[in-house]
């Protein structure tokens, strides 16, 4: 299996953070901003390129024949199905979403005392009526695809190391190509459970992955290989956040 790992486009509440260095104001379930939107293209764009195949079969660590993705999942996180859409149009292919791959903390909004509160998130209905090209999940109903309280930091690294189990159980010993539309940190506690960084050190670094960024994990048999991380080369340089 190669999974092929991508971050969202810019969102309103990392453009929040970018102007004012904080979080105050920051909305529990953000959209795309205009140059979220410009980066998702961007990145359809790209992948859609047809490239001649290799001359012969050999490793090819820099897609230079392409990308082939059997498989598209999204966190149902804005954000994320939007820039999801954009990969999926190009590609002609349709979504899946994947709950247990959103962001750190879930559905929340801090109150007055700027304490974490959980949110219910969009209803099934609200996802039929907007993204009828993507695949629900039956656990999804009317009650909101949160609905529960702030994710605690520790539960984080225990999530993450799950997907990866159930992603291993997915497409384990196939050549599957896998597209993941995710978030940042939940792409930091993924590489952690991959690599099984102790939290001590976990504590002390990060895996920066830009907005619309790509890494590529390699699940090989036997051995598992890290091909790259934080590719953005097709995006603009002015749209480079």
């Amino acid at each position: 299996m190669q999974l092929y790992f991508i971050r969202h486009g810019q969102s309103e509440n990392n453009a929040l953070y970018d102007e004012t260095g904080g979080s105050v104001g920051r909305k529990d379930d953000p959209d795309l901003t205009a140059i979220g939107h410009q980066q998702a293209q961007q990145l359809g764009e790209f992948l859609k390129i047809q490239r001649p195949a290799l001359d012969k079969p050999r490793r090819d660590p820099q897609n230079v024949a392409g990308f082939k993705f059997t498989h598209l999942y999204s966190s149902l996180m804005i954000r994320a199905l939007k820039t999801a859409g954009y990969v999926a149009d190009a590609l002609d292919m349709p979504i899946t979403a994947w709950p247990e791959i959103h962001e750190g903390g879930g559905i929340y909004v801090d109150d007055e005392a700027g304490v974490p509160q959980g949110l219910p998130g969009f209803p099934r209905s609200y996802f039929a009526q907007n993204y009828p090209k993507v695949a629900l999940p039956d656990s999804l109903t009317e009650d909101g695809w949160w609905n529960r309280p702030f994710e605690p930091v520790e539960a984080r690294i225990v999530r993450a190391q799950l997907v990866l189990k159930d992603l291993i159980k997915r497409h384990g010993n196939t050549d599957d190509a896998v597209a993941v539309v995710s978030h940042g940190e939940f792409f930091y506690n993924f590489i952690r459970g991959l690599l099984d960084i102790p939290e001590k050190l976990g504590n002390e670094m990060w895996f920066v992955m830009n907005n619309c960024a790509m890494s590529r994990i390699d699940f090989n048999e036997g051995f598992t290989a890290v091909v790259y991380v934080n590719r953005c080369e097709y995006l603009a340089r002015e749209l480079i956040t």
